[in-house]
């Protein structure tokens, strides 16, 4: 018996990710990262450094951190180091694909 192919989407996570308003929000903000974090002293085009978001969010680290770090499980962001510091984007592809497969399923 052939099993099908494992989806490269974890919906279940996506799923659970987004069912958190602090993570949909954080999500907006990227969305449009020169409104919303033009305070930020390096290029956005490295995304948005975690303390900017922390700040945004009015959170702690550690609770904006454990939000990012599900985000980026579900691969809705993506993260790079510059130094020590850590930014964050959006995932495009990630989050159109996965619009797509909603438009299908629902």
């Amino acid at each position: 018996m052939k099993h099908p192919e494992p989806s490269p989407l974890d919906f279940d996570a996506i799923y659970k990710a987004l069912a958190n308003p602090v993570r949909r929000e954080i999500l907006a903000c990227l969305r449009e990262p020169q409104a919303h974090f033009a305070d930020q002293e390096l290029p956005l085009d490295h995304g948005v450094c975690a303390g900017r978001i922390d700040a945004h969010c009015r959170l702690s680290q550690s609770t904006v951190s454990a939000h990012l770090a599900a985000l980026q499980k579900a691969g809705l962001v993506t993260s790079k180091r510059v130094g020590q510091w850590v930014f964050f984007k959006r995932n495009e592809p990630v989050i159109e694909a996965f619009l797509a497969h909603m438009n299908q399923q629902l």
